[in-house]
């Protein structure tokens, strides 16, 4: 798709990588920079569509995005709503779905949406009634990896789809810290899954499953930048220690002399396995901070992406037959 790397208003798309490169450092800068805004949002959308158009096509992806905190990840994932041209991948995930249907003739969908956070390392339904219930991670054949008890609920639109969205980052944990007022106290992860039914070429019913998971991650910090005290040291350490572990397990999966994946070092990589040399196309976002007060962090991000373009994936359409009426 992109014959060199490229380079256009702070975003550099490396060939050959699902991985994405953004400097800013926060939504006023992005803001200001509207213009190119555009731009980058048409590149993040082209990538996007490498992960199976939000599994329509019945393969499941991942978009993540990584970086120091305050470097815009969430502003990245999220966007503002206004104006339109500045949302970010999530938002335009969701019309880019819908999109995709609505020009679909001969199937049948149906979209479902869940949404949680993982805080202090226990996973929170962003969704539920009590969000700050800690739910348990379970895993079967069928299934794989998945949350106990987790709402999810069927959406039939783009308005439906921002309504779910809106209502669970209500619950999102938030705090602030001398490097970002609004600082992510957790990562979450916002799960579409999409299951379509048609008829192949040998004229059975065929059901396709795709599910798409939009990760916000939150940032890496040092403390004796963040000013963190108290709860917010104690949120920052397990947020470092997730991010270990996911750094971990990208260099297991890249180190062929290694056969062990450490997935359940964390409730993270548990539930992001599948997504790390599994079956999902998975794109990640490094997010960087432009000031040399940063270096040393920018460095650790563009490592880390670097490793996690070498994973591997064997992405396959999520086939499964329909039960057969009784004769």
């Amino acid at each position: 798709m992109y014959d060199d790397t490229h380079v256009l208003a702070g975003t550099t798309l490396i060939p050959n990588a699902l991985v994405l490169v953004l400097a800013g450092t926060s939504s006023e800068e992005h803001s200001a920079a509207r213009p190119c805004a555009v731009q980058r949002c048409r590149r993040a959308r082209a990538r996007f569509r490498l992960t199976g158009g939000g599994g329509r096509q019945g393969y499941n992806g991942t978009v993540f995005a990584y970086g120091q905190t305050g470097t815009g990840k969430s502003h990245t994932m999220e966007g503002q709503w206004e104006p339109p041209e500045l949302r970010g991948i999530i938002p335009r995930a969701f019309l880019h779905i819908f999109e995709r249907i609505e020009d679909t003739h001969d199937q049948n969908f149906l979209v479902r949406a869940s949404y949680l956070e993982i805080y202090n390392e226990e996973v929170r339904d962003l969704l539920s009634k009590d969000p700050k219930n800690r739910l348990d991670i379970k895993e079967d054949v069928e299934r794989g990896v998945y949350v106990k008890d987790l709402t999810s609920y069927v959406v039939k639109g783009v308005t439906e789809m921002e309504n779910v969205l809106l209502a669970g980052k209500k619950n999102r944990s938030v705090g602030a810290t001398l490097m970002n007022q609004d600082s992510s106290r957790s990562h979450s992860i916002f799960t579409i899954v999409i299951e379509s039914s048609g008829t192949g070429a040998d004229g059975e019913k065929h059901i396709k499953a795709g599910k798409l998971n939009l990760v916000d991650l939150a940032g890496s910090e040092r403390q004796s930048k963040t000013g963190a005290t108290g709860d917010r040291l104690k949120e920052a350490t397990k947020i470092n220690l997730s991010l270990s572990a996911l750094g971990n397990v990208i260099s297991a999966l890249v180190d062929s002399k290694t056969s062990h994946v450490p997935y359940r070092d964390s409730k993270l990589t548990r539930l992001l396995q599948d997504s790390l040399g599994g079956n999902t196309k998975t794109v990640m976002v490094a997010n960087l901070g432009p000031a040399d007060y940063n270096f040393d962090e920018t460095s650790s991000t563009l490592r880390y992406a670097n490793r996690a373009k070498n994973i591997k994936n064997k992405p396959k359409v999520r086939f499964r037959m329909p039960p057969r009426p009784d004769t």
